[in-house]
């Protein structure tokens, strides 16, 4: 193929770590959350990328590791100001004593086959199905806000339609 018709990829084209904020749509956060990105920033510019610096400066090869790792500081570092620019904090602590299910909530449900699970919901760059964090904007999250304790829901996933049961519903407490 030509290479006039080859797209060269440059920095903007770097893929997040997590999925892109739909447009239109809030980026809500817990505080936790906002807390733990801005430490992450914060390292990224006073420990990662001066040591990513001093590497490349020492380096003669100029393709070496360190300016690629420096690139990848960089993306990460716009990437995270821009998204704690635009962070809506909620504070799910005010619901601390309620049994409906807000932003926040860790939710405790069984499906049909008698199966217990517990989510949080949280923001997107907060998520990580694999402690059970999932995204406000999840089919799941979607059935389950607004629900109470003891409430029955349905989810319609790419799995198919299934009925759950809403156990417990908990809040973090003011800190």
């Amino acid at each position: 193929m030509n290479k006039a018709f080859v797209k060269e990829s440059n920095d903007d084209d770097a893929v997040s770590p997590v999925p892109e904020m739909p447009v239109g749509v809030r980026n809500y956060i817990t505080p936790g959350g906002y807390h733990t990105l801005q430490t992450e920033l914060q390292h990224l510019l006073d420990v990662a990328r001066p040591a990513a610096l001093q590497a490349d400066t020492e380096s003669a090869d100029l393709e070496s590791a360190p300016e690629a790792s420096l690139r990848e500081i960089d993306t990460r570092i716009h990437y995270l100001q821009t998204r704690l620019e635009t962070a809506e904090i909620v504070d799910a602590s005010v619901h601390a004593d309620g049994e409906q299910i807000f932003f926040g909530a860790t939710v405790e449900y069984e499906n049909a086959a008698g199966e217990q699970h517990q989510v949080t919901i949280v923001g997107l760059d907060e998520l990580d199905p694999a402690q059970g964090r999932i995204s406000w904007l999840s089919p799941l999250a979607q059935s389950l806000l607004g629900a109470h304790e003891g409430d029955a829901v349905s989810l319609q996933s790419p799995a198919g339609h299934e009925e759950l049961q809403v156990l417990t519903v908990r809040y973090p407490h003011s800190s």
